[in-house]
């Protein structure tokens, strides 16, 4: 690295980057010059993009999606389970220069593991996921460029109408679960009974202990929200749950018992809302009995009363407003 002037009486900077990579640049006066010496000696952070050449960022998808896991999603919930999801998507794209992922090529392999049964719900999940690893590396200053994908659209998902059981269900449902026959779960009763009587879902159920008991409510912990969560319930429920752990013990993973359990009834239940059955009934039989939307939000541990106003219309003062304020209402009065 020298400061040498030139035949022209300029100041000319030689700068060995490192082997067989120099810059160079000429300055009108030895002060600017040092000073542009002096920068890259203490390896300043120089925004004049001519004095400072950006090199290509040729990283690869795969190697982003490492970097993104060791500094922010390995503190997710979730975050193994997107990980490995990303790999996958990655080794399906062929492991691109990142910066340059082809927008139609990703939306070629969705329409293609569309086609292959995947649904909706995970494609869009898919894309949310490989999106937030540029955003989080760009807001950590590990990128600088948009994020190529930031143009794909996702897919609109078509609503399904929530499953429910009625009393009648319900009854049959308990009996079936009941059955304390040779290799029957023990656990599979109380823990219905939990989620039917809470609006639970059923790893939230599932991980509760006498511990979660007290005062006359359960308080769910480690939720999909993040957030503590408490519903009373009746004292009835909470001495069965006492002298079942007490005797039986902590409650260990009974959906199989409980997806074996539905298939000996005659409830047919979409797919994917096995176990969910159970919240959306307590949610449903909660509105249809005259409970509050707002109530409901805060046992259910919805976020927005949006997710939880797909119920609202089983409440009894709902219906009946049907009938009351339509527009031809007047006419059955005569």
């Amino acid at each position: 690295m020298g400061i040498k002037r030139t035949a022209t009486g300029r100041w000319r900077v030689d700068v060995e980057l490192s082997r067989g990579n120099r810059l160079r640049r000429t300055f009108d006066n030895k002060v600017d010059a040092r000073q542009f010496q002096l920068a890259v000696l203490n390896k300043r952070q120089v925004k004049d993009s001519d004095w400072l050449p950006k090199r290509a960022d040729k990283r690869r998808l795969l190697e982003l999606v490492q970097l993104w896991f060791d500094m922010h999603g390995h503190t997710l919930r979730d975050g193994e389970r997107r990980f490995r999801a990303l790999q996958r998507l990655a080794a399906r794209l062929g492991d691109p220069i990142a910066k340059g992922i082809d927008a139609s090529r990703y939306a070629r392999d969705r329409r293609q593991r569309s086609a292959a049964g995947i649904s909706d719900k995970t494609l869009n999940n898919e894309l949310s996921y490989v999106r937030a690893v540029f955003n989080e590396l760009r807001s950590l200053g590990e990128v600088t460029y948009p994020n190529p994908l930031a143009n794909i659209k996702p897919i609109r998902l078509q609503e399904h109408e929530l499953s429910w059981l009625t009393k009648e269900q319900i009854d049959e449902l308990l009996t079936a679960v009941s059955n304390r026959g040779a290799g029957a779960n023990p656990h599979l009763e109380m823990i219905v009974l939990v989620c039917l009587a809470t609006g639970a879902r059923w790893s939230e159920a599932e991980r509760l202990g006498s511990s979660s008991v007290r005062n006359g409510a359960v308080t769910f912990s480690n939720t999909k929200s993040g957030k503590v969560r408490t519903v009373p319930i009746d004292q009835a429920l909470i001495d069965r749950l006492l002298d079942h752990w007490r005797l039986v013990g902590p409650f260990t993973s009974s959906i199989g018992a409980f997806r074996r359990a539905i298939a000996k009834t005659s409830i047919q239940l979409p797919k994917g809302q096995a176990s969910h059955v159970l919240r959306h009934t307590f949610a449903s039989h909660f509105m249809m009995n005259g409970g509050n939307i707002l109530t409901l939000q805060r046992i259910l541990g919805h976020s927005s009363v949006k997710v939880t106003m797909r119920y609202a219309h089983l409440a009894p003062e709902h219906l009946q407003d049907a009938v009351k304020l339509n527009p031809v209402y007047s006419l059955f009065k005569c």
